[in-house]
């Protein structure tokens, strides 16, 4: 497919526009000026007031050099006040200034700022994006600066195009609420368009970003078909990574109008890479009438296998099915299959999260753990005591991330006492938890 060339919002470019993308460029523009600023933090500026308001103004110069001086200063300072006037620097004419304002604008936002290259390499968004939820501040993303993001997704230079999509996903961890569904509902057509980009790694970017963004939660609606079902189409692709990618998405978005080939994909592979992501998804749907398949694979002679079915029976809801999965892995040894008996036996029994905790323990289960603990918080709150309460600082960190993600406004006394551990980063995810949970 051609890649899409259309760089709408990058005014006075030396590459060609159209009429049409310069006129929606200057609008847009137009709008995110007009937009009002973040509430600035309790944090002095960086440096002087006089020079913070150069900067400010340089991002409007017409000297290149001005507008690369500005977005490096706002950028070391990391003031959430610069996030919105910057976004016009995320459609720069200039690629490596654009590459320098999406630098700017993660570190604004980071967790922990600094950990990811000001000047926006393709590693520094891609790592932060790697790194999951958690590696953003609690501090509200404001739309405009998503809406350039989004923009800048379809720039004709790949590696701008995948910065922007990178920051763009991992950006998304900080918008909740009633702007979260906003962001969901008018992100579809751009993201989806990425998917018709010519360079592939444009390509697996947008599947990335689309499996994070509409990532199917608690509380959220299905996906629309417009954004599913390019996805699934693309599960056919030669393109292994590509198919491995729109197989993750559809998983994580639980797309119930994918189930029929993800099985399909399933019994066609059997065994490897492939089969087992397809029946991860399968598993994340969750759906009634993969019951029975669910139940087979309790006996597979692949682990991964078996496991993943007893995160599918898990994730059904209904408690009688607990006995059959004690019965089928009543010889079982497997560490990561034993870890799973103890998620469903949490969700489904309402057992307690020791089990879950040991798996922390190996280096072989310690991401299953996790995901386990992410899972579960949204709706088994009080079962995290305990884990609070480990003198692992691993363990009592991973709980607080996953409570503070939980949605969940009963976590918030668990949380905030948890911002005098003697760990620093534990304290310091227990501010930030308990500054999301104080929004939910």
């Amino acid at each position: 497919m051609r890649m899409h060339r259309d760089v709408e919002g990058r005014v006075g470019q030396v590459k060609q526009v159209g009429q049409v993308g310069r006129t929606a460029a200057l609008i847009f523009l137009f709008v995110l000026a007009a937009l009002p600023a973040l509430p600035a933090p309790p944090a002095p500026l960086a440096f002087p007031q006089a020079q913070y308001e150069q900067a400010i103004r340089d991002i409007d110069s017409r000297d290149a050099g001005d507008r690369q001086r500005a977005v490096r200063l706002l950028g070391s300072a990391a003031y959430p006040e610069a996030a919105v006037p910057l976004a016009k620097l995320v459609l720069d004419p200039k690629d490596d200034i654009q590459l320098e304002a999406i630098g700017a604008e993660l570190n604004i936002f980071l967790a922990d700022r600094g950990a990811t290259k000001p000047r926006g390499s393709l590693e520094g968004a891609s790592a932060a994006f790697a790194a999951g939820p958690e590696a953003i501040g609690p501090m509200p993303v404001p739309l405009a600066l998503m809406g350039a993001l989004r923009t800048a997704s379809r720039d004709e230079n790949p590696r701008v195009a995948s910065e922007a999509l990178y920051a763009f996903g991992a950006l998304s961890a900080g918008v909740s609420g009633n702007s979260r569904r906003e962001l969901r509902s008018i992100s579809g057509p751009e993201l989806v368009g990425a998917l018709g980009a010519a360079d592939p790694s444009v390509r697996s970017a947008a599947l990335n970003v689309l499996g994070r963004v509409y990532e199917r939660g608690p509380t959220d609606g299905p996906v629309d078909p417009s954004v599913g079902d390019p996805i699934v189409h693309i599960m056919n692709e030669p393109d292994r990574i590509l198919a491995l990618g729109a197989i993750h998405a559809v998983g994580a978005m639980r797309y119930e109008r994918a189930l029929v080939s993800l099985t399909e994909l399933f019994q066609y592979h059997g065994t490897g890479e492939m089969a087992e992501a397809s029946f991860d998804a399968v598993a994340r749907i969750a759906h009634p009438s993969s019951a029975t398949l669910f139940d087979a694979q309790l006996v597979s002679k692949t682990a991964a296998i078996r496991g993943i079915a007893v995160e599918g029976i898990a994730r059904l809801g209904d408690p009688a099915r607990m006995p059959k999965v004690r019965s089928a892995l009543s010889r079982e040894r497997d560490s990561g299959v034993l870890l799973a008996q103890a998620f469903a036996a949490c969700r489904l029994a309402r057992a307690v999260i020791d089990p879950i905790v040991d798996g922390f323990k190996r280096n072989a289960t310690r991401d299953q753990a996790r995901k386990y603990f992410w899972e579960l918080a949204p709706e088994h709150v009080q079962a995290f005591a305990p884990a609070l309460r480990n003198a692992d600082a691993n363990v009592r960190l991973a709980a607080v991330d996953a409570l503070g993600f939980s949605g969940d406004r009963a976590a918030l006394p668990m949380v905030e006492p948890m911002a005098s551990d003697p760990d620093a980063r534990v304290a310091a995810a227990a501010q930030r938890a308990a500054a999301r949970l104080r929004r939910a």
